[in-house]
């Protein structure tokens, strides 16, 4: 049995909900992830050698955020392509 539009844009919807928690949550494992390695740095690296270490800092910031960016544009990239799809299947429904 076809779905009907409302549920279909109630699907696109729920989705969308998923998406936006799958990278709220990445976003605070990344964050959280950031924190650790600079601790780690901040313990491993003596503090003389500051530029060293806020080089290697602000290397991972840079890799967090390409990372969780790219994730973002995936996930966008999903809900887009479900809502083209349910939408061909309200144009076939029709």
């Amino acid at each position: 049995m076809a779905r009907t539009e409302p549920e279909d844009r109630g699907a696109v919807a729920e989705l969308a909900d998923d998406v936006r928690e799958s990278a709220k949550a990445a976003q605070h494992a990344a964050s959280e992830a950031l924190h650790k390695f600079r601790r780690t740095v901040d313990e491993a690296i003596p503090e003389a050698v500051q530029p060293l270490r806020k080089s290697i800092v602000d290397a991972a910031i840079e890799f967090a955020d390409k990372l969780v960016n790219a994730q973002y544009e995936f996930n966008r990239s999903i809900v887009r392509t479900a809502d083209r799809v349910l939408s061909k299947s309200d144009d076939t429904t029709e």
